[in-house]
């Protein structure tokens, strides 16, 4: 029977996101205590411990990290349950550490950047402009998090899919794309894991902030359009530049790192789609 590994990483939230970061890291050898309200959910061979962070303060007296992933979920979408998870309840993990991680990665969301009409490129230099309570709770987190580790790293991920979501996809079997000139900005949810533990393992200590989304912004009627032709479902109406809205952003600091995603666009991440 092989002896259990002693957990060196502490996950912080270990939903779809949280866990797969978990599994590709303890495929690396590193043992893995991942905090989360149903403790039964985390998939072996990750250690699990029940705890709601929005109702007070863990344990972590016997947790002695080297690395330290937040990647909690919010649910509603409200400012007052963002404020809840993802600054009180990061906060208490974070003070009951008995000393600080060698790495931590907070990962946070490209919400946080504002849009635009005819919108230019963004990236880690443009200042966060949040349009709602939400995102200014993902600040808020950012900045606590920072104050307690300032040597961590925070991710803000583009929309994430390849998951269990099939939003976009029912979307479009309906018909119902209509905002065809939208700008959107998206990452393969094993992109995003990857990244994590990229930042997390990399030789050279990564800076304070990163964008992780893939290489190709794209406007939502040319993505939807790419999926109906695959779906057999009615072409939604075409995308124009010259109406587009929304954000762009840039992956290029987060690729300087070396990180290169699997799917540098939604074309390679919907590839083998069809039919059902």
């Amino acid at each position: 029977m092989t002896a259990p590994v002693t957990p060196d990483v502490l996950l912080i939230g270990a939903g779809d996101l949280g866990a797969a970061v978990g599994l590709r890291l303890a495929e690396r050898g590193h043992g893995v205590l991942a905090l989360r309200r149903n403790a039964s959910a985390v998939p072996p061979p990750l250690v699990g411990r029940a705890v709601d962070l929005t109702a007070g303060s863990p344990d972590l007296s016997d947790v002695r990290p080297r690395f330290v992933v937040v990647a909690l979920t919010a649910r509603p979408r409200t400012e007052e349950s963002y404020r809840a998870t993802y600054v009180d309840g990061m906060a208490r993990a974070l003070d009951a550490l008995p000393v600080p991680p060698e790495r931590a990665v907070l990962v946070s969301s490209t919400a946080v950047h504002g849009s635009a009409e005819l919108p230019g490129i963004q990236d880690e230099t443009s200042p966060p402009a949040p349009a709602d309570g939400p995102g200014r709770m993902l600040v808020a987190a950012e900045e606590a998090f920072h104050a307690r580790i300032p040597h961590g790293t925070v991710l803000r991920l583009s929309g994430l899919y390849g998951g269990s979501s099939t939003r976009l996809l029912d979307q479009v079997r309906a018909g119902k794309v209509t905002d065809p000139h939208r700008w959107t900005n998206r990452i393969h949810r094993e992109d995003a894991a990857a990244a994590v533990v990229h930042l997390l393992t990399t030789a050279a200590a990564p800076e304070q902030l990163y964008l992780g989304t893939d290489d190709v912004p794209a406007q939502m009627g040319d993505v939807a359009a790419f999926l109906a032709e695959r779906l057999d479902a009615p072409a939604p109406p075409p995308a124009d530049p010259t109406r587009g809205h929304g954000k762009r952003l840039s992956n290029a600091r987060l690729r300087s790192t070396g990180w290169v995603p699997s799917r540098p666009s939604y074309r390679e991440g919907y590839a083998g789609l069809g039919p059902t």
